[in-house]
């Protein structure tokens, strides 16, 4: 019986569909459709054309039909007829499936080369696949030879693409639309990203003499002190210089000033175009290891990129050096310079040099803006942080309607199917171009039926209309509370955590093995269960289990970070070492700055994220306004002594 359905219908739609709801969750036809369908996506994935069709003839009617109805065409995709696909989209042209197909028959057509059939499908398509992108430009290029100057920009990519794309470069190299530079640059490119086979493809281009040796790349990247020591290169050709700046920051990647007393060493060897390219990313490596020397090195470089740019911002923070702060964020790209973060920071850097008035004319902006930035700036402008009114309610005839969309009905049965990754497809799909209204009301009736990821997601889109409710729902407080309140911690704060770890799904499980709501990783939980005596965890994911090992392990981490919430909110992510060994050798600095030079990119936006949540969560919880630089507080340095207790393994 279908329960999850049953129960969920209940508090979503009016008596009489939950009745005929009941019907149907009891029907045993209804069972069948299940397994059926189960089937069906096995005979796929093995490529029985003969199954899916039979299991196809049952599932008329069904809601995830367009599936089946993929399935059986895909298979058969190379001997289709493009009447067959037309039908296809005709008939499922409003689903996500339906993209999937379009694309799947593009790169058929671009692969076979029949160009006609490609041209008139190729003007239904609107996503951007690289490997479609390449057959389109393949195609007008027969007609307009002018196009293929539209792949140039896919050559500065640094990251590998399709091998038709390599059709494209090879013309454009011999109609000479790349220079050598252009060559050069994505070499460079290649070698930053540590993608030394990406580079060697590159380098085919090279004049000949001109190449670096693959011998020696491929030795660098797994030894370029070595390389180095040796002092065997060859200065003479560019590919011998090029080699030996890579191993320099090659180098640099495990220890910046090792790499840089290398390089003192044999940089008057080289250009300076060569010495500032390699200053740079130098600089960018001691400023990811909050290296003092970092700005000095950036002194000495050229042609900053916005991300180098971004970390001499970060360096200079730290050294509370606020004109190369200003400077610095003046000299990127306007498209950087209007991020959220570099409005903010120059906003304190003009108010550091008392240019006020140009202080509060940043700052207005950005304080209108629901994110951790947004509450700093709000801070800064003398207010708290609160939440702004809830202006719309959907109607139960709104809701009713969105239940019936036929989108909403495809995710929810994935969802009750458990096959999470095509149900969010199909969210995403629904709420692509819902306005507001539409927008609350989807996530409204995602939280009627427990989908918490999807409301948090959904609600987080509107524009002008709001409901933080949806944006930061507070389930499972039963459990919550009681255990934040055992652990001493901030109730706020753990649903913080939280809503950024898992999306409160319940057994969420994240690639690296983390599970449950508070993604305990599998030695964590087993570590914190001998330290709280519990001979057998049982399910991690289970809500009680998983909320008092992490409750637990928080309260641990918080304890040996000085009771610090925001480094304690490193830790939860990226350890407890390495929170310790992000903290300043000298003098304190502010909780915004440290969240801001923290190393790892991923864990700078948890961070963020997880303290701009608990200054919302504490506004709804208490209805008392929030100070999110409180919440920051001031980091002081770390200890030199090792600190027990802290290390990462858990």
């Amino acid at each position: 019986m279908n329960t999850f359905l049953l129960d969920k219908l209940a508090r979503a739609l009016p008596a009489c569909l939950i009745a005929a709801a009941a019907l149907l969750a009891a029907s045993p036809a209804f069972a069948a459709a299940d397994d059926d369908f189960l089937a069906a996506r096995d005979a796929f994935r093995s490529g029985d054309s003969r199954r899916i069709d039979y299991y196809a003839g049952r599932l008329k009617g069904y809601v995830l039909e367009p599936y089946v109805a993929y399935w059986q065409l895909r298979v058969r995709l190379e001997e289709a007829s493009p009447a067959d696909v037309r039908r296809f989209l005709a008939a499922y042209g409003d689903t996500p499936v339906a993209r999937t197909l379009l694309g799947d028959w593009l790169r058929f057509l671009g692969r076979t080369g029949q160009w006609q059939l490609f041209d008139v499908d190729y003007a239904l398509y609107s996503g951007e696949d690289l490997d479609i992108t390449c057959y389109g430009i393949q195609s007008r290029a027969r007609s307009q030879p002018e196009a293929i100057t539209e792949a140039r920009s896919l050559w500065f990519i640094s990251r590998d693409l399709p091998d038709n794309c390599t059709t494209l470069f090879s013309a454009l190299m011999q109609e000479q639309k790349l220079s050598q530079e252009d060559i050069w640059a994505r070499v460079r490119l290649s070698l930053e990203a540590g993608q030394v086979a990406m580079a060697q493809r590159a380098a085919i281009y090279l004049t000949p003499g001109q190449q670096p040796d693959a011998r020696a790349l491929t030795l660098i990247f797994t030894n370029p002190g070595g390389y180095l020591d040796r002092q065997q290169f060859d200065l003479r050709t560019r590919g011998g210089r090029e080699a030996t700046m890579f191993a320099v920051y090659r180098l640099a990647k495990s220890s910046a000033q090792q790499a840089a007393a290398h390089w003192t060493r044999i940089e008057k060897q080289f250009s300076a175009e060569e010495r500032g390219y390699v200053w740079g990313l130098l600089a960018q490596s001691a400023a990811m290891r909050h290296d003092p020397e970092a700005l000095a090195w950036f002194g000495r470089a050229r042609d900053l990129s916005d991300a180098q740019l971004g970390w001499k911002v970060r360096a200079a923070l730290r050294a509370r050096n606020w004109p190369e702060v200003l400077a610095s964020i003046d000299a990127m790209s306007s498209r950087e310079r209007e991020l959220s973060s570099w409005r903010y920071w120059k906003a304190r850097a003009l108010k550091a040099a008392g240019r006020e008035a140009e202080a509060v004319a940043l700052l207005k902006p950005v304080a209108r803006e629901y994110s951790f930035y947004g509450q700093l700036a709000l801070e800064e402008l003398g207010d708290r942080i609160g939440t702004p009114p809830t202006t719309f309610k959907p109607s139960p005839e709104d809701i009713q309607v969105m239940n019936a969309n036929p989108t909403v009905r495809r995710a929810l049965e994935f969802y009750r199917l458990n096959l999470r990754v095509e149900a969010t497809r199909e969210w995403v799909w629904l709420v692509r171009n819902l306005d507001d209204r539409q927008l609350l009301t989807a996530a409204e009736l995602a939280r009627r039926y427990e989908l918490y990821d999807r409301a948090i997601n959904t609600a987080d889109k509107t524009a002008d209309l709001h409901d933080f409710s949806l944006r930061y729902p507070a389930p499972f407080r039963d459990v919550l509370r009681v255990r934040s309140s055992q652990m001493n911690l901030d109730e706020a704060w753990v649903y913080g955590l939280i809503r950024q770890e898992s999306r409160f799904i319940t057994d969420a499980r994240s690639r690296v093995g983390a599970g449950g709501l508070m993604q305990l990783m599998p030695a964590t939980a087993k570590w914190v269960a001998g330290k709280m005596g519990l001979r057998a965890i049982g399910d991690v994911t289970s809500i009680d289990t998983n909320v008092s090992l992490g409750t637990y392990y928080l309260r641990h981490v918080l304890d040996s970070l000085d009771g610090q919430p925001v480094l304690a909110s490193a830790a939860y992510n990226a350890g407890p070492g390495r929170a310790r060994a992000w903290r300043p050798d000298g003098a304190p600095i502010e909780g915004a700055i440290y969240a801001e030079t923290i190393p790892f990119t991923e864990t700078r936006d948890y961070v963020k994220k997880v303290m701009s949540n608990a200054s919302y969560y504490g506004h709804a919880f208490t209805q008392q306004l929030q100070s999110l630089k409180q919440r920051l507080s001031v980091i002081t340095a770390r200890q030199r002594a090792a600190e027990p207790g802290l290390g990462d393994t858990p």
